[in-house]
């Protein structure tokens, strides 16, 4: 199999969104209904922007899928940008006051840009959407083999959710689902709520914490052999490349810093079969690079959304 890779284009305002994703090997059944219900779990969740409430996001299959299996050629995927049309015919202002933790001032000198709209429409989190129709098709490709992929928000702002040890990963992807924070602790949840609703009040925003498990990985996937192969920094790489996204870790992370050789790493025994395993799962399912066979664990830390109604100083005109 060869590797996977994609590509997007559009702007957040520009009539549509493109993707093309190269190495999906061919017959896959695929249909737009497996990518537009994870696009609609996007444009859910307490506390969403307004471009949400606008947007009623449709995927397009238009190249790699004949009767409904995929032919292994690239698949091409689009969806159109409903905003675009109270867009096009506004004669509107250039923008020249960048915006701190933007692209604005940063895309403005790597680009030469005089109208820092050009640097808004392409690093907008808009362009998100297509990286999530492409994650659906991974997703129903992993599916094939068994390998389950879910996430949830284990902290907002200050409010972190004390989520039981006992409560299986599966269990904690449909108790999120089921909760419009994503967290699935309700306690916490509420506490989150009320959080969201005050950070409101003040004209100010949050950022988080989410925890994303792929179940039921084979071991063997990656490599120790060069860096560009090995799975963890491949995997931390994507995480972080997400906009707002400024802190990523695998397994116990950062927390194994703090701790000696002796606790942070996972003793291998056999089980009641003869086989390996690993009596704890502190590297996350990952080690040299390899996956381990136990569940992939990651966390990513989001910076509060730089879009701030109360504003920011910055440069005058």
């Amino acid at each position: 199999m060869t590797t996977l890779r994609y590509l997007t284009a559009g702007e957040s305002h520009g009539p549509m969104l493109t993707a093309i994703l190269d190495g999906m090997p061919a017959g896959l059944p695929l249909t737009s209904a497996d990518l537009d219900g994870e696009l609609a779990r996007r444009q859910t969740g307490y506390g969403s922007g307004g471009r949400m409430q606008i947007e009623r996001d449709h995927a397009r299959i238009t190249a790699g899928v004949a009767n409904g299996l995929t032919t292994g050629a690239p698949l091409a995927l689009s969806v159109e940008n409903r905003d675009y049309k109270n867009w096009r015919e506004k004669d509107i202002e250039p923008m020249t006051v960048p915006r701190p933790g933007h692209a604005d001032l940063t895309g403005a000198v790597k680009y030469g840009y005089r109208e820092l709209r050009l640097a808004l429409e392409r690093a907008s989190a808009r362009e998100t959407t297509m990286r999530v129709a492409v994650g659906a098709v991974c997703r129903k490709l992993l599916a094939e083999f068994g390998v389950v992929i879910g996430g949830y928000v284990t902290q907002i702002g200050e409010v972190r959710a004390d989520i039981p040890d006992e409560m299986d990963y599966l269990a904690r992807f449909a108790a999120g689902e089921e909760s419009d924070v994503r967290c699935p602790e309700p306690t916490a949840a509420e506490r989150m709520h009320a959080a969201i609703r005050q950070c409101k009040i003040d004209k100010d925003t949050l950022g988080g914490v989410m925890e994303i498990v792929a179940v039921n990985v084979p071991p063997g996937l990656g490599s120790h052999v060069q860096w560009d192969r090995r799975l963890d920094g491949r995997i931390v790489g994507a995480m972080v490349s997400i906009h707002a996204m400024k802190g990523a870790e695998i397994g116990e992370g950062f927390g194994l810093a703090a701790k000696r050789g002796t606790q942070a790493h996972d003793a291998i025994d056999r089980d009641a079969a003869g086989n390996l395993m690993r009596r704890t799962n502190r590297a996350g399912g990952l080690e040299g690079g390899i996956t381990t066979g136990d569940p992939i664990v990651v966390r990513v830390a989001m910076k509060p959304i730089a879009t701030v109604l109360a504003g920011f100083d910055s440069v005058p005109r």
